[in-house]
Formats: C-alpha cells, sequence, structure tokens
C-alpha cells in the first residue's frame, strides 16, 4: 500500500488526525481575510467584460507577420478604445475593440487595413450589441440563484438544515474568491468564464456533501454515549475523508491547469484563460471550503444545541473523573455501538493509537491471586 493510501486508512480508523474544527477560528479568519481581498479587487478595479457583454466590433484578419502587440497598438489608436488581440490557429488575429458601434466600424477597419498593410475587404468585421450581453448575464444569474435554491432545499431535507445554511455559504464564499480574483488578475469576463463559474459549484457541493454524508452516519445516536462530543465527530469526519477530497481536487486540478497553464500561457490561446482560471481557482477554493468552512460551521451551529451543550458538559465530566483516579484503568477500547462504548474512553482522533496503548503484562497475570494449589 502507497503511504498515501495508508495515511488514509489511519485518518479513516481515527488512528491519526489533525483538529481542523478545533482550529475553525483561524479557519475562519483567513477566509474573511481571503475574502476581503476579493471583494476590495473587485470594488477598486472592477471587472474586465468582455465585448460580448459590453459590446463592440471583432475584426478578423488573415495570415500576418504583424505581432499581436504591435495589432493591438494600432487597434488602439484607430478606435480610440481599449483592444484585446488574439492570435488563431490559422496565423491570423482576432481584435476585440469594446464600446464600437455601426458607424464606427469601417472607418476602424480601413485605417487597421492600413496599418497592417492589408486589404480592407481581407478583413471580415462582426459587431456585437451589448444587449445580447445583458441578456447572458441576466441568464447567469437566475441559473446561479435556482441552482443556490435547489440546493439548499436538497440538503435541508437529505440532512438537516445547518448543513445547507452550511453549504449555502461556502458556495458563496467559493463564489466571491473567484470573482475576486479575476478582478485582480484582469481577465476578460466572457460567457466562458460564467460556464466556468456554474461549473465549480458542483464540484464544490460534492466534496462538501462527501463529509456531510460521513458525519450524519457517525452522529446517529450520539447523546446516549459520552465518549465524544459533537466537534470531535465532525473533526473525525473531516479526517476519515481528507485523502479522497485531496485525491478528487488533484485529478481535477491537473487537466484544468494544463488549459491555464499551457494552452492559456505557452501556447497563447488566450480564449481558454476565460474558462480554465475560473474552474481552477474554484476548484481549488471549493475544496478548501469544503474542509475548512462548511464542516466547522456546521460543528458550531450544533454545539448550540442544548442537547449538545448537554453532551459536551457530561463527556468532561467523565474525562475528569477518570484523569482524577489514581490508578489508570487497564481495559481496552473496543469498537462498538454509541450505547455500548465505554464512558470514559478517549477519542480515537484524539487519543494515541491502540498498538501505542497500554495493555496487560503477560508477567504480571495471575499475581494477587490464589494458584490453587496446597502446600
Amino acid at each position: 500500500m502507497s503511504k498515501l493510501g495508508n495515511l488514509g486508512a489511519r485518518l479513516y480508523r481515527g488512528e491519526v488526525g489533525y483538529d481542523f474544527v478545533g482550529k475553525r477560528m483561524l479557519w475562519y479568519g483567513v477566509s474573511i481575510l481571503i475574502t476581503i481581498t476579493a471583494i476590495v479587487g473587485l470594488s477598486v478595479r472592477g471587472l474586465n467584460m468582455g465585448i460580448e457583454f459590453e459590446g463592440g466590433a471583432v475584426f478578423t484578419t488573415p495570415k500576418t507577420s504583424v505581432s499581436a502587440s504591435q495589432a493591438e497598438e494600432y487597434a488602439e489608436e484607430a478606435a480610440g478604445h481599449d483592444a484585446i488581440v488574439q492570435g488563431l490557429g490559422t496565423g491570423g488575429l482576432r481584435i476585440q475593440v469594446a464600446g464600437v458601434d455601426t458607424d464606427q466600424s469601417d472607418p476602424i477597419k480601413s485605417q487597421i487595413a492600413q496599418d497592417m498593410n492589408l486589404a480592407p475587404e481581407r478583413i471580415s468585421a462582426e459587431l456585437v450589441g451589448p444587449s445580447w450581453g445583458d441578456q447572458i448575464a441576466n441568464k447567469a444569474w437566475q441559473g446561479l440563484g435556482i441552482f443556490l435554491v435547489l440546493v439548499v432545499i436538497y440538503l435541508a431535507i437529505a440532512f438537516e438544515w445547518r448543513m445547507a445554511l452550511a453549504a449555502f455559504v461556502a458556495l458563496i464564499h467559493d463564489i466571491t474568491i473567484t470573482v475576486g480574483i479575476y478582478a485582480l488578475v484582469g481577465f476578460e469576463v466572457t460567457p466562458g468564464t460564467v460556464i466556468g463559474l456554474l461549473t465549480i459549484l458542483g464540484y464544490s457541493l460534492y466534496d462538501t456533501v462527501v463529509v456531510f454524508d460521513s458525519l450524519k452516519e457517525q452522529t446517529k445516536d450520539l447523546t446516549k454515549q459520552t465518549r465524544w462530543t459533537y466537534s470531535e465527530v465532525a473533526n473525525r469526519s473531516i479526517n476519515s475523508t481528507l485523502v479522497r477530497s485531496i485525491n478528487t481536487t488533484v485529478v481535477a486540478l491537473l487537466p484544468v491547469g494544463g488549459l491555464l497553464f499551457i494552452g492559456g500561457g505557452v501556447l497563447g490561446a488566450g480564449m481558454l484563460n476565460d474558462i480554465s482560471l475560473s474552474l481552477f481557482v474554484g476548484l481549488a477554493a471549493g475544496a478548501y471550503s469544503s474542509i475548512f468552512i462548511a464542516t466547522p460551521l456546521v460543528a458550531d451551529l450544533k454545539e448550540r444545541e442544548p442537547q449538545m451543550k448537554a453532551l459536551k458538559k457530561r463527556v468532561l465530566a467523565k474525562r475528569a473523573s477518570a484523569a482524577s483516579q489514581s490508578e489508570p484503568q487497564e481495559a481496552e477500547a473496543v469498537d462498538e455501538p454509541y450505547d455500548e462504548e465505554p464512558e470514559d474512553a478517549t477519542p480515537a482522533a484524539v487519543g494515541p493509537p491502540r498498538s501505542q496503548r497500554s495493555q496487560p503484562s503477560s508477567r504480571n497475570r495471575g499475581r494477587g491471586r490464589p494458584s490453587g494449589k496446597r502446600r
């Protein structure tokens, strides 16, 4: 078995673990800091909306020796607006100029053709109205709203309203960070970006539901025992699914990273950046939020219930009573249902592995008891 697989098995059995829930205030602080940075970037720089949303003209040239940077200068001088130039596989260029109407497109086309030493009829021009972009944006907002409502309803029915609320907060967290990164980096927002944003919600929700399902199974009849608190069970649920979440996220990030860094960076296929950046940032943020935000938030909400408060009080009282005893108990802890477990046992995710627990020595067996032989 590989080292990662062995670690996953030990995490699943509760032999080792990291206290994610216990340090939740740290994760909350980190998330708040990242979210504030994203909001500030969005407020100061704003989004670089594509031509599909703002309207304008798209000029496509045949194969040319003019570089993309030089063609961008020509287009900005001819139009008086910012231009975006992307190379095509045919050797031509795709020049986007926002804020250009029908009357302005022909003079701009003629000036670009003159600067690039091309015949004007060899350059194709396409006008995009801003109303089309408004329709896309409205449909995207409608789709996002419907998705979030359905997610909250489903999780409230399948699990409980606290988990639905935590998942909703995690999804908003992921969207805010992704949009903020777009504002800070300055990548163009296109319909592909909208598709990427809607796609990452499914990945983020998947990781969250996996942890919630494990938590739901492990908290059945939780109040009938005095071994674990709800937060400790929640922490064990995170650890038991940690390796699975990491594997799923890494496998998903590899092809997306190829699109972003190789396709968009090395090969210069700028159109791939529209969807790949949103997917890359969203997948990473979704994995983070499912581990560090959603489940700790559920534990916070559950610990406010009177039953869970009473349970925590009983657990701590039993542990204090066991620690105050002069002689440690030699009874070995056995994994049994909650109502049959020893009440003074410590959580598996907190205490040492069973292999290191004290066992009664064989040489001491029988001491202090009559041997049954008469002298």
